[in-house]
Protein backbone atom coordinates (compact mmCIF):
# COMPACT_ATOMS: atom_id res chain seq x y z
CA UNK A 1 0.00 0.00 0.00
CA UNK A 2 1.60 3.55 -1.30
CA UNK A 3 1.33 6.74 0.80
CA UNK A 4 -0.43 8.70 -1.39
CA UNK A 5 -3.62 7.82 1.01
CA UNK A 6 -4.18 6.73 4.66
CA UNK A 7 -4.19 3.14 5.16
CA UNK A 8 -7.29 3.72 7.16
CA UNK A 9 -8.85 5.72 4.56
CA UNK A 10 -8.67 3.12 2.37
CA UNK A 11 -9.88 0.53 4.36
CA UNK A 12 -13.13 2.18 5.47
CA UNK A 13 -13.89 2.57 1.75
CA UNK A 14 -13.54 -0.84 0.98
CA UNK A 15 -15.42 -1.94 4.12
CA UNK A 16 -18.32 0.18 3.22
CA UNK A 17 -17.98 -0.72 -0.54
CA UNK A 18 -18.39 -4.35 0.74
CA UNK A 19 -20.90 -4.04 3.30
CA UNK A 20 -22.58 -2.20 -0.28
CA UNK A 21 -21.92 -4.85 -2.55
CA UNK A 22 -22.76 -7.89 -0.17
CA UNK A 23 -26.68 -6.04 0.82
CA UNK A 24 -27.14 -5.68 -3.12
CA UNK A 25 -26.15 -9.09 -4.03
CA UNK A 26 -28.87 -10.19 -1.72
CA UNK A 27 -31.61 -8.87 -4.49
CA UNK A 28 -29.75 -8.66 -7.47
CA UNK A 29 -28.83 -12.60 -8.56
CA UNK A 30 -25.61 -13.36 -10.44
CA UNK A 31 -24.69 -9.68 -12.09
CA UNK A 32 -21.67 -9.29 -9.45
CA UNK A 33 -19.62 -7.39 -12.70
CA UNK A 34 -22.49 -5.38 -13.11
CA UNK A 35 -23.33 -4.57 -9.43
CA UNK A 36 -19.08 -3.89 -8.90
CA UNK A 37 -19.83 -1.27 -12.04
CA UNK A 38 -23.01 0.59 -10.58
CA UNK A 39 -20.60 0.92 -6.88
CA UNK A 40 -17.69 2.09 -9.46
CA UNK A 41 -20.65 5.09 -10.81
CA UNK A 42 -21.36 5.96 -7.70
CA UNK A 43 -18.11 6.30 -5.96
CA UNK A 44 -17.27 8.22 -8.84
CA UNK A 45 -20.24 10.88 -8.04
CA UNK A 46 -21.48 10.02 -11.72
CA UNK A 47 -25.00 9.49 -13.32
CA UNK A 48 -25.59 6.08 -14.69
CA UNK A 49 -27.33 5.00 -17.87
CA UNK A 50 -29.14 1.31 -17.85
CA UNK A 51 -30.08 0.07 -20.79
CA UNK A 52 -31.58 -3.22 -21.91
CA UNK A 53 -34.51 -4.86 -22.35
CA UNK A 54 -37.92 -4.31 -20.56
CA UNK A 55 -38.44 -7.01 -17.56
CA UNK A 56 -34.47 -7.91 -16.90
CA UNK A 57 -33.98 -6.20 -13.39
CA UNK A 58 -33.30 -2.31 -14.55
CA UNK A 59 -35.35 -0.80 -12.19
CA UNK A 60 -34.81 -3.28 -9.40
CA UNK A 61 -31.17 -2.93 -9.24
CA UNK A 62 -31.79 0.90 -8.80
CA UNK A 63 -33.84 0.62 -5.59
CA UNK A 64 -31.23 -2.21 -4.70
CA UNK A 65 -28.51 0.77 -4.74
CA UNK A 66 -31.01 3.37 -3.11
CA UNK A 67 -32.16 1.57 -0.45
CA UNK A 68 -28.71 0.12 0.27
CA UNK A 69 -27.98 3.58 1.72
CA UNK A 70 -29.59 6.22 3.79
CA UNK A 71 -29.98 8.89 1.07
CA UNK A 72 -33.16 10.21 0.22
CA UNK A 73 -34.76 8.05 -2.96
CA UNK A 74 -37.33 9.30 -5.76
CA UNK A 75 -38.84 7.47 -8.70
CA UNK A 76 -39.94 9.34 -11.93
CA UNK A 77 -41.90 7.29 -14.45
CA UNK A 78 -40.88 8.69 -17.42
CA UNK A 79 -43.91 9.16 -20.22
CA UNK A 80 -44.55 11.22 -23.69
CA UNK A 81 -47.16 13.45 -21.55
CA UNK A 82 -44.41 14.38 -18.60
CA UNK A 83 -43.71 17.90 -18.94
CA UNK A 84 -40.02 19.40 -17.52
CA UNK A 85 -41.81 21.23 -14.84
CA UNK A 86 -43.03 17.38 -13.42
CA UNK A 87 -39.52 16.95 -12.69
CA UNK A 88 -37.32 20.03 -12.24
CA UNK A 89 -40.51 21.65 -10.18
CA UNK A 90 -42.08 25.22 -10.39
CA UNK A 91 -43.13 28.16 -8.66
CA UNK A 92 -46.32 28.76 -7.39
CA UNK A 93 -48.18 32.09 -6.28
CA UNK A 94 -49.08 31.89 -2.65
CA UNK A 95 -51.93 34.30 -1.71
CA UNK A 96 -51.13 34.11 1.86
CA UNK A 97 -46.75 35.22 1.81
CA UNK A 98 -48.68 36.94 -1.69
CA UNK A 99 -45.10 36.17 -4.28
CA UNK A 100 -44.13 33.08 -5.50
CA UNK A 101 -42.79 30.34 -4.10
CA UNK A 102 -40.91 27.36 -5.29
CA UNK A 103 -42.18 23.52 -5.07
CA UNK A 104 -39.32 20.99 -5.45
CA UNK A 105 -40.12 18.26 -7.87
CA UNK A 106 -38.77 14.60 -7.65
CA UNK A 107 -35.22 15.60 -8.74
CA UNK A 108 -34.82 16.63 -5.83
CA UNK A 109 -33.34 13.52 -3.86
CA UNK A 110 -30.14 11.64 -3.40
CA UNK A 111 -30.60 8.68 -5.76
CA UNK A 112 -33.33 9.92 -8.67
CA UNK A 113 -34.49 6.86 -10.64
CA UNK A 114 -35.45 8.26 -13.69
CA UNK A 115 -37.49 5.42 -15.02
CA UNK A 116 -38.15 4.58 -18.70
CA UNK A 117 -36.31 8.32 -19.70
CA UNK A 118 -36.42 7.64 -23.32
CA UNK A 119 -39.85 7.57 -23.37
CA UNK A 120 -40.55 11.33 -22.49
CA UNK A 121 -40.14 14.02 -24.89
CA UNK A 122 -36.60 15.97 -25.76
CA UNK A 123 -38.20 18.78 -24.21
CA UNK A 124 -38.72 16.78 -20.97
CA UNK A 125 -35.72 15.02 -20.96
CA UNK A 126 -33.92 18.52 -21.37
CA UNK A 127 -35.08 19.19 -18.40
CA UNK A 128 -32.12 17.09 -16.79
CA UNK A 129 -29.34 18.53 -18.34
CA UNK A 130 -28.75 21.06 -15.70
CA UNK A 131 -28.86 19.41 -12.67
CA UNK A 132 -27.17 16.49 -14.17
CA UNK A 133 -23.76 18.94 -14.43
CA UNK A 134 -24.19 21.64 -11.35
CA UNK A 135 -26.61 19.66 -9.14
CA UNK A 136 -28.85 22.64 -9.14
CA UNK A 137 -32.17 23.93 -10.72
CA UNK A 138 -32.77 26.90 -12.11
CA UNK A 139 -36.43 28.49 -12.29
CA UNK A 140 -37.68 31.90 -13.25
CA UNK A 141 -34.01 32.94 -12.73
CA UNK A 142 -33.36 31.33 -9.32
CA UNK A 143 -31.17 28.43 -8.47
CA UNK A 144 -32.19 25.78 -6.49
CA UNK A 145 -28.85 23.35 -5.00
CA UNK A 146 -30.10 19.75 -5.11
CA UNK A 147 -28.03 18.13 -2.32
CA UNK A 148 -25.29 16.09 -1.91
CA UNK A 149 -25.12 13.43 -3.22
CA UNK A 150 -26.54 13.53 -5.82
CA UNK A 151 -26.71 10.65 -8.80
CA UNK A 152 -29.48 10.14 -11.67
CA UNK A 153 -30.00 6.45 -12.24
CA UNK A 154 -31.89 6.35 -15.54
CA UNK A 155 -33.11 3.38 -17.20
CA UNK A 156 -34.04 3.12 -20.65
CA UNK A 157 -35.61 0.40 -23.60
CA UNK A 158 -33.66 0.28 -26.82
CA UNK A 159 -34.21 3.30 -28.45
CA UNK A 160 -35.58 1.19 -31.63
CA UNK A 161 -38.89 -0.04 -29.40
CA UNK A 162 -41.82 1.80 -29.83
CA UNK A 163 -42.56 4.62 -28.04
CA UNK A 164 -39.34 5.94 -27.36
CA UNK A 165 -36.99 9.26 -28.30
CA UNK A 166 -33.32 8.81 -28.95
CA UNK A 167 -31.75 10.83 -25.89
CA UNK A 168 -29.62 13.97 -27.31
CA UNK A 169 -25.99 13.71 -27.90
CA UNK A 170 -25.56 16.54 -24.66
CA UNK A 171 -27.76 14.31 -22.60
CA UNK A 172 -25.62 11.04 -23.34
CA UNK A 173 -22.31 12.79 -22.65
CA UNK A 174 -23.30 13.83 -19.00
CA UNK A 175 -23.96 9.93 -17.91
CA UNK A 176 -20.28 9.06 -16.99
CA UNK A 177 -21.26 5.31 -17.63
CA UNK A 178 -23.88 3.03 -19.41
CA UNK A 179 -24.29 -0.29 -18.42
CA UNK A 180 -26.33 -3.15 -19.78
CA UNK A 181 -28.10 -6.00 -17.65
CA UNK A 182 -28.48 -8.55 -19.79
CA UNK A 183 -30.38 -12.28 -19.10
CA UNK A 184 -29.35 -13.82 -15.90
CA UNK A 185 -27.92 -17.35 -16.14
CA UNK A 186 -30.40 -19.98 -15.69
CA UNK A 187 -29.64 -20.97 -11.91
CA UNK A 188 -30.00 -17.39 -10.84
CA UNK A 189 -33.20 -17.21 -12.82
CA UNK A 190 -34.63 -20.40 -11.43
CA UNK A 191 -33.54 -18.28 -7.91
CA UNK A 192 -35.34 -15.54 -9.05
CA UNK A 193 -38.22 -17.96 -9.80
CA UNK A 194 -37.97 -19.22 -6.41
CA UNK A 195 -38.02 -16.50 -4.58
CA UNK A 196 -39.19 -12.82 -5.92
CA UNK A 197 -42.06 -10.84 -5.18
CA UNK A 198 -44.57 -9.36 -7.39
CA UNK A 199 -42.63 -5.78 -7.44
CA UNK A 200 -39.55 -4.73 -6.70
CA UNK A 201 -40.99 -1.76 -3.56
CA UNK A 202 -41.48 -4.94 -2.13
CA UNK A 203 -38.16 -6.34 -1.73
CA UNK A 204 -36.65 -6.13 2.06
CA UNK A 205 -33.43 -3.48 1.25
CA UNK A 206 -31.91 -2.31 4.57
CA UNK A 207 -29.37 0.96 4.31
CA UNK A 208 -26.10 -0.44 5.19
CA UNK A 209 -24.47 2.90 4.16
CA UNK A 210 -25.15 6.17 5.89
CA UNK A 211 -25.05 9.35 3.25
CA UNK A 212 -21.96 10.83 5.14
CA UNK A 213 -20.28 7.90 3.79
CA UNK A 214 -20.78 8.28 0.52
CA UNK A 215 -19.76 11.45 0.44
CA UNK A 216 -16.86 10.69 2.29
CA UNK A 217 -16.46 7.90 -0.62
CA UNK A 218 -16.69 10.13 -3.32
CA UNK A 219 -14.54 12.74 -1.45
CA UNK A 220 -11.85 10.10 -1.96
CA UNK A 221 -11.74 9.60 -5.28
CA UNK A 222 -9.78 12.93 -5.94
CA UNK A 223 -6.78 11.71 -3.46
CA UNK A 224 -6.31 8.18 -5.39
CA UNK A 225 -3.32 9.01 -7.76
CA UNK A 226 -3.20 8.32 -11.11
CA UNK A 227 0.64 8.32 -12.58
CA UNK A 228 1.71 10.16 -15.50
CA UNK A 229 2.29 7.19 -17.74
CA UNK A 230 -1.26 6.17 -17.23
CA UNK A 231 -2.84 9.47 -17.91
CA UNK A 232 -1.01 9.14 -21.07
CA UNK A 233 -2.65 5.78 -21.62
CA UNK A 234 -6.14 7.08 -21.17
CA UNK A 235 -5.23 10.01 -23.54
CA UNK A 236 -3.65 7.99 -26.02
CA UNK A 237 -7.51 5.73 -26.38
CA UNK A 238 -9.01 9.24 -26.16
CA UNK A 239 -7.01 10.25 -29.15
CA UNK A 240 -7.49 7.17 -31.20
CA UNK A 241 -11.51 7.34 -30.64
CA UNK A 242 -10.77 10.97 -32.54
CA UNK A 243 -8.84 8.95 -35.30
CA UNK A 244 -10.93 5.86 -36.31
CA UNK A 245 -12.70 6.47 -39.53
CA UNK A 246 -15.53 4.43 -38.20
CA UNK A 247 -16.52 6.79 -35.89
CA UNK A 248 -18.60 10.28 -36.62
CA UNK A 249 -16.50 11.78 -33.87
CA UNK A 250 -14.32 10.91 -30.95
CA UNK A 251 -14.52 10.91 -27.74
CA UNK A 252 -14.74 14.42 -26.07
CA UNK A 253 -12.66 15.89 -23.50
CA UNK A 254 -15.59 15.31 -20.99
CA UNK A 255 -15.31 11.86 -22.05
CA UNK A 256 -11.26 11.67 -21.24
CA UNK A 257 -12.49 12.75 -17.90
CA UNK A 258 -15.15 10.96 -17.34
CA UNK A 259 -12.55 7.31 -17.67
CA UNK A 260 -10.25 8.91 -15.44
CA UNK A 261 -12.45 9.48 -12.49
CA UNK A 262 -14.16 5.85 -12.94
CA UNK A 263 -10.69 4.17 -13.42
CA UNK A 264 -9.69 6.06 -9.49
CA UNK A 265 -13.44 4.95 -8.09
CA UNK A 266 -12.91 1.19 -9.36
CA UNK A 267 -9.36 1.25 -7.87
CA UNK A 268 -10.78 2.73 -4.23
CA UNK A 269 -14.00 0.25 -4.72
CA UNK A 270 -11.00 -2.79 -5.15
CA UNK A 271 -9.21 -0.77 -2.22
CA UNK A 272 -6.25 1.05 -3.91
CA UNK A 273 -5.07 4.33 -3.71
CA UNK A 274 -3.20 3.98 -6.80
CA UNK A 275 -4.76 3.39 -10.63
CA UNK A 276 -3.63 0.24 -12.97
CA UNK A 277 -3.68 0.20 -16.45
CA UNK A 278 -6.49 -2.05 -16.15
CA UNK A 279 -8.77 -0.16 -14.18
CA UNK A 280 -8.76 2.29 -17.41
CA UNK A 281 -9.26 -1.02 -19.57
CA UNK A 282 -12.37 -2.36 -17.87
CA UNK A 283 -14.12 0.80 -18.08
CA UNK A 284 -13.33 1.81 -21.69
CA UNK A 285 -16.40 0.43 -23.06
CA UNK A 286 -18.94 1.90 -20.32
CA UNK A 287 -17.33 5.26 -20.46
CA UNK A 288 -16.96 5.69 -23.72
CA UNK A 289 -19.41 3.60 -25.83
CA UNK A 290 -22.47 5.88 -25.14
CA UNK A 291 -20.10 9.23 -26.17
CA UNK A 292 -19.48 7.22 -29.79
CA UNK A 293 -21.43 7.12 -33.17
CA UNK A 294 -20.75 5.47 -36.52
CA UNK A 295 -20.30 7.18 -39.35
CA UNK A 296 -22.34 4.56 -41.23
CA UNK A 297 -25.88 4.22 -41.41
CA UNK A 298 -27.20 0.63 -39.24
CA UNK A 299 -30.39 -0.93 -39.19
CA UNK A 300 -31.09 -0.40 -35.61
CA UNK A 301 -29.82 0.92 -32.19
CA UNK A 302 -28.75 -2.66 -30.96
CA UNK A 303 -26.28 -3.38 -34.00
CA UNK A 304 -24.89 0.05 -33.59
CA UNK A 305 -24.05 -0.52 -29.94
CA UNK A 306 -22.33 -3.74 -30.71
CA UNK A 307 -20.07 -2.10 -33.40
CA UNK A 308 -19.29 0.61 -31.35
CA UNK A 309 -18.16 -1.72 -28.50
CA UNK A 310 -16.18 -3.95 -30.77
CA UNK A 311 -14.28 -0.59 -32.42
CA UNK A 312 -13.94 0.20 -28.60
CA UNK A 313 -12.51 -3.33 -27.91
CA UNK A 314 -9.91 -3.01 -31.23
CA UNK A 315 -8.56 -0.06 -29.90
CA UNK A 316 -8.09 -0.86 -26.54
CA UNK A 317 -6.06 -3.99 -28.07
CA UNK A 318 -3.35 -1.75 -29.93
CA UNK A 319 -2.83 0.71 -27.95
CA UNK A 320 0.04 -0.12 -25.88
CA UNK A 321 -0.30 -0.53 -21.97
CA UNK A 322 1.92 1.87 -20.07
CA UNK A 323 5.32 0.59 -18.69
Amino acid sequence: MSDFVEAGKISMARQAVERLRANMRRTIKGKDDVIEQVLVCLVAGGHLLLEDLPGVGKTTLAYALARSTDCTFSRVQFTSDLLPSDVTGVAIYDERERKFVFKPGPVFANVVLADEINRATPKTQSALLEVMDRARVTVDGVAHAVGAPFMVFATQNPVDYEGTFPLPESQMDRFLMRLQMGYPQPADELEILRTARAGYDAIEVNAVVTRAEVSALQALVAEVFVEDSVLDYILRIVTATRTEAEFKAGASVRGGLALRTAAQARALVLGRDFVLPEDVGALVTATLAHRLALARQTSDALEERRAVGGVLKRILSSVALPV
